[in-house]
């Protein structure tokens, strides 16, 4: 096969060409070899597909029928209206189709002046989108059919709410998927560095293409960041500490001290096991433990076990009882003190809620506050993630989980990708696959792709019960240990964050939750930026603001619009309300003492475990 399509000097030649082919020869012969080894591979790697339950594949028939039933009904009993929205798509489309062919006419070409009704979309930025008659064309009519489509989906009478915004995200998923940007023939960017590099590009977009085939086990996901650039314990996650507890939910790491004196009370961190915990320790600079060290605190952070199939029996009961309960018992043994103050994060954060609560049913007292980092306990109103917490896909995880015993990263990682499929999908794939470019090394979304797997029991109940159910904040509460569990339960001192632009846990849901809390000491705060960003925010960086506003009652928009904006991060603000329910200083801590000894340097091994991809 490699001799059929080999290309010679003579056969340069006698087509007439009479230019230097010496090296330029050699690299296509090189790119030719190249890709036929490369599409033996993508053909290898496309069979290992296994095929997976199809309703994780796309919304059930049902939706579709509703869909269509809607339209007909529309066209049926309006079709006046109908008709309105197709004769302005159709008028719009051919007004810049003459534009354009009267403009070419002359000679020249002079595009046609964008539409006011169309948005700016950062995927068009390359001039040409705007210079070149062909490219401007097919620009404008994609977003004029976007526009169409859109307008056709929010005018849909006979949809629940519901149904109505999974219409839309899925209609906005296929408008996504069609734009011209993702096509190498209607991609300028890309076609101009195919011809730049005589093609290498495009041969190196296909090997980054099979290799991430090869790596996604048949699925074709971009790969985010570059895997070799970091090394978790070496480059990242590297403030000093040491495991000093293990069992088969999580390691107990205590941080050295890098203070002569700490607070009485021990800080205990939970970090959600959707993915790892370093996310508050990427890099010095940004790195929320070593921070809250600096500032005179005995630190413990759980570093959870990442499940394989054996755990598929593990319920939200296991982590309460063998991750939360014991590694406060655990940091009270070694610190001999009777309290200590928790943090939870994300889902981490629902689950301390829970734990809260049944130790407020055993009359126990271990935990002196509450802190909550993006954290959802009313689940009422679900956000961006309503369309995924349907009883179809519900349905499809419950029938995936039984059959592996875990709901496996790959399908946890598809969706949070989805959701921001223009930056974390089709944003991606034109960089590494038509442009050629190796992944970046960023080490946040090196830590995206590092994910983790889920307990089955763990993954239905929160799905069932705590998303679909709202069991939390329900009248009936959350049935676990035998006891009857409620955010009404939470009786001491709290401290929540929430994220502007969050669309993992929204603020004003976050809000809500925080606002049933039995306890009569609540501050909320709202960061500015997102889920991650709006977190890991060092005051150093003198970047994202927050709000704050001491009542902490009413409906979300009210408490934001009495809220006081002040510059800068809210650790400091946070760590003032923390110093103040975390005792008196006294010689520091070292990992190691009071009959803990260590077992392992930080970030410790539990971390270290990987997804099978």
């Amino acid at each position: 096969m490699q001799d059929e399509i080999k290309v010679t000097e003579s056969d340069v030649k006698d087509h007439g060409g009479e230019r230097e082919v010496g090296e330029n020869l050699d690299r296509l012969n090189q790119n030719l070899a190249r890709v036929e080894e490369l599409s033996k591979r993508l053909v290898a790697a496309l069979s290992r597909r296994a095929p997976g339950d199809v309703g994780l594949e796309g919304p059930g028939q049902d939706l579709y029928m509703k869909a269509g039933m809607a339209y007909w009904h529309e066209a049926m009993t309006n079709p006046a209206r109908l008709l309105e929205h197709q004769v302005q798509y159709w008028g719009k489309t051919l007004t810049h189709f003459l534009e354009m062919q009267q403009n070419l006419s002359h000679g020249q070409f002079v595009a046609p002046g964008d539409d006011p009704d169309l948005p700016d979309d950062k995927r068009f930025a390359n001039p040409l989108w705007k210079t070149h008659p062909y490219f401007n064309f097919v620009k404008h009519q994609y977003l004029l059919g976007s526009k169409a489509i859109e307008q056709a989906v929010a005018d849909l009478d006979g949809l629940d709410a519901k149904d109505r915004q999974r219409v839309a995200f899925f209609a906005n998923q296929m408008i996504d998927l069609f734009s011209p940007t993702n096509y190498l023939a209607t991609n300028p960017d890309a076609l101009e560095r195919a011809v730049a590099t005589e093609g290498e590009s495009l041969v190196q977009g296909l090997e980054n293409m099979v290799r991430d085939i090869e790596s996604h086990r048949g699925e074709l996901l971009p790969t985010l960041a570059d895997p070799g650039a970091f090394e978790v314990g070496g480059n990242i996650a590297t403030t000093e500490g040491s495991v000093v507890f293990r069992n088969r939910m999580m390691e107990l790491i205590q941080y050295a001290p890098r203070t002569e004196t700490v607070h009485r009370t021990p800080l205990v961190i939970f970090p959600p096991w959707i993915n790892k915990f370093y996310i508050m320790d990427l890099k010095p600079q940004n790195s929320l433990i070593r921070w809250v060290v600096e500032q005179g605190y005995t630190l413990f952070v759980v570093s959870w076990k990442n499940p394989d199939a054996s755990y598929s029996d593990v319920g939200l009961e296991t982590y309460i009882e063998e991750g939360y309960l014991e590694a406060v018992r655990v940091a009270r043994e070694i610190t001999g003190e009777d309290q200590v103050n928790a943090v939870g994060y994300c889902i981490a954060g629902t689950t301390l809620t829970a734990t809260l609560s049944l130790l407020k049913k055993r009359g126990e007292k271990p935990i002196k506050s509450a802190t909550f980092f993006t954290t959802l306990t009313d689940f009422s109103d679900q956000g961006e993630f309503t369309v995924f917490l349907q009883d179809d896909f519900v349905d499809a995880i419950e029938r995936q989980v039984v059959a592996e015993g875990i709901l496996d990263s790959h399908y946890m990682s598809k969706t949070f990708s989805f959701l921001r499929a223009k930056d974390l999908v089709y944003g991606p794939a034109i960089r590494s696959y038509m442009m050629g470019e190796a992944p970046p090394a960023f080490d946040l979304l090196y830590w995206n792709g590092d994910s983790t797997n889920l307990p089955g029991r763990m993954a239905v109940q929160y799905l069932r019960r705590l998303c679909q159910g709202n069991a939390l904040c329900s009248q009936e509460g959350l049935s676990l240990f035998g006891e009857t569990l409620s955010v009404r339960d939470i009786d001491l001192p709290v401290y929540a964050i929430a994220c502007e632009t969050d669309h993992i846990a929204a603020w004003k849901d976050s809000f809500r939750g925080v606002v049933q809390m039995g306890s009569r000491n609540k501050t909320f705060v709202l960061s500015e930026s997102g889920h991650i960003a709006g977190i890991v925010n060092p005051p150093s960086k003198k970047k994202y603001g927050h709000y704050v506003n001491p009542e902490v009652k009413g409906t979300p928009e009210d408490w934001l619009k009495a809220a006081e904006y002040s510059e800068g991060s809210w650790w400091p603000r946070w760590e003032e309300w923390l110093a103040s329910r975390s005792g008196k200083q006294v010689p520091a801590r070292v990992p190691g003492e009071a009959g803990y000894p260590v077992l392992a340097a930080a970030p410790g091994t539990y971390v270290l475990e990987k997804t099978s991809g």
